[in-house]
């Protein structure tokens, strides 16, 4: 299978993970995120959106440069391991922060998930220095919402 179908495949998938965390999202916001209180540097709702989208367009490109190495590179397999549960953790959060309204148990879990987006972004390092270097952005959001998560748990709790 070509890269451009590898890159493809996974920006498909990763948009539908977003557009089905979009939905638990929009029914929070709607029910319960605005109700509470959010400190000052918290961005406005319609940010998140664009930003996410960006996001999981790059990262996409980067599973796909470093799938593409799966039968040529040793650590491609233990990296595309990673890459899906980092995905998994990112749906998971969207469900405990606004489906369950639990920042606590949300921030728990981001900790979690930003250790995994970390070794991801090592291993894709190792393997292609594009495919590390596409990962940088999601870190350093991931970094912020964990930020963010916190603050809105401490000022809410």
């Amino acid at each position: 299978m070509k890269l451009a179908i590898k890159i493809i495949i996974l920006i498909v998938i990763c948009l539908g993970i977003g557009y089905a965390s979009s939905l638990v999202t929009q029914n929070g916001i709607q029910t319960w995120y605005n109700t509470i209180e959010k400190p000052s540097f918290n961005p406005p709702n319609w940010l998140f959106g664009p930003v996410w989208t960006a996001l999981y367009i790059c990262i996409a490109i980067a599973g796909g440069i470093v799938w593409d190495k799966i039968n040529t590179n040793p650590l491609a397999k233990k990296a595309m391991l990673y890459f899906g549960i980092q995905l998994l953790l990112n749906t998971l959060w969207s469900f405990l922060f606004f489906g369950l309204k639990n920042p606590l148990v949300a921030l728990i879990e981001i900790i979690l998930l930003l250790l995994i987006i970390y070794e991801t972004y090592m291993l894709f390092s190792k393997i292609n220095k594009t495919a590390g270097y596409l990962f940088i952005p999601y870190l350093l959001w991931v970094s912020f919402a964990m930020f963010l998560n916190a603050s809105i748990w401490w000022l809410n709790r």
